[in-house]
């Protein structure tokens, strides 16, 4: 039985998701923070702009896909954050986990993984062992990082990537989906293909 109440900033495509995860839990949900929506998601409120003065015991979680507007939204929350977690997901009992993330359905994380804070591991994505996921970073669908991957602060890792055993995905950096990652990837690249190629860097 829920015994925590929680609010989810952002309303969009991705806070559909976190909000159906959490309402299958039986999560106590109490209200959706975005500008853009004043109605109810899934029963829930939608009360437009966030005021950190509605449900101050509530924790937070950003269900928004943007790594780099999930971070700017997390520098001004004022709520504690916490995890949505979905009951499919396996996470080994030898892996640590941050907090304000989203691990969603069927995603798997194996012993000795370390997942920051304010994460996306998206639905089916697996994590294998050894890995480091820095804050901000979101594992779209199917991704797979294979043994002792490290991945940097906000980077984005496409639909069914896949970063071989023991590489480093640089922070910011974007991962084209189905890409298959066999060399490190520096800070702000952007890469695609089998084997990935970098093929232009984003602005810091």
């Amino acid at each position: 039985m829920a015994t925590t109440k929680f609010i989810l900033l952002g309303g969009g495509e991705h806070a559909r998701v976190v909000l159906d995860c959490l309402l299958s839990n039986g999560e106590n949900v109490v209200a959706l923070f975005d500008p853009k929506y004043t109605d109810h998601l899934f029963g829930v409120p939608q009360r437009g702009e966030y005021d950190p003065q509605t449900e101050p015991d509530a924790a937070a979680i950003i269900a928004i896909g943007d790594n780099a507007t999930r971070k700017r939204v997390a520098s001004r929350t004022k709520h504690t954050f916490a995890n949505a977690f979905h009951t499919s997901v396996i996470f080994s009992q030898h892996a640590t986990l941050g907090t304000g993330n989203m691990l969603l359905h069927g995603a798997i994380v194996q012993a000795q993984t370390t997942i920051g804070n304010h994460v996306i591991i998206n639905t089916g994505a697996q994590v294998d062992h050894d890995c480091v996921v820095m804050d901000y970073v979101h594992l779209a669908p199917g991704a797979i990082l294979c043994g002792n991957v490290h991945v940097g602060e906000g980077a984005f890792v496409g639909a069914g990537a896949t970063i071989i055993p023991g590489k480093k995905i640089g922070a910011w950096s974007t991962i084209g989906a189905g890409a298959v990652v066999v060399d490190d990837i520096p800070d702000y690249a952007v890469a695609v293909g089998n084997p990935a190629k970098v093929i232009k860097f984003n602005k810091p």
